[in-house]
């Protein structure tokens, strides 16, 4: 993946922190878990491009 995909996994890393910190402000559980949710799908999208960068280091391509 490239530059595009990191910072799109970033940006809904960010939507889903807005969403969570929003629902908490307006006592909206649903929107709460849903933001949380994104991040978390968010991070392990993070994680696999760390995961994929290292490989490359390891193995030159």
């Amino acid at each position: 993946m490239g530059l595009g995909d990191k910072i799109g996994n970033k940006a809904e890393e960010v939507s889903g922190k807005v969403k969570e910190k929003t629902g908490e402000a307006t006592d909206n559980a649903s929107l709460q878990a849903e933001g949380a949710s994104e991040q978390a799908s968010a991070k392990a999208k993070q994680a696999g491009e760390h995961v994929k960068d290292a490989a490359k280091d390891v193995t030159g391509q």
